[in-house]
């Protein structure tokens, strides 16, 4: 099929698989391999994207269902060299240790100031909840969410 959607701000077409996931599409079709396979079931957030405003496991999604949709990928967060307030707060706070799941963390982070841009604290834990970090524990990346939303990042 041919598809039709937004990735990272960009109007795409492309013939594709429909069955395809739209994990194995964004890292093999378009190159964005910030978007990392962990256990391909949508239970660790490695793959977390944001499609249509919403976060989401692209291991779970075919490419067939972003038809007219749009999707970012933490590559598209970045605008004109600058890295986004999210990505700078999780470097400033100690947030990344290994970085496997440090993109479908932030994009996590990022869908939830989309909706909430005041969350509490409850609120980040909740949507960080799908989301699994072997490394740094979860109360770094809590405070880098908060230190973002104060606009407490250099």
């Amino acid at each position: 099929m041919l598809l039709s959607c937004t990735v990272n701000g960009e109007k795409i077409e492309k013939e594709i698989d429909p069955a395809k996931r739209l994990l194995d599409f964004l890292r093999d079709d378009m190159g964005l391999t910030g978007v990392k396979e962990g256990c391909s079931e949508g239970e660790c957030g490695a793959c977390t994207v944001i499609l249509d405003n919403q976060a989401v496991t692209s291991c779970t999604v075919y490419a067939g269902q972003v038809m007219d949709r749009e999707i970012l990928t933490i590559e598209g967060l970045e605008k004109n060299g600058e890295l986004d307030i999210l990505q700078k707060a999780f470097i400033e706070n100690g947030a990344i240790q290994c970085g496997f799941c440090t993109p479908g963390m932030i994009l996590s982070c990022r869908a939830l100031l989309m909706e909430k841009p005041n969350p509490t604290r409850e609120e980040i834990k909740r949507a960080i909840e799908g989301n699994l970090c072997r490394c740094t524990g979860y109360e770094k990346i809590i405070k880098a969410v908060e230190c973002a939303v104060k606009g407490e990042v250099q």
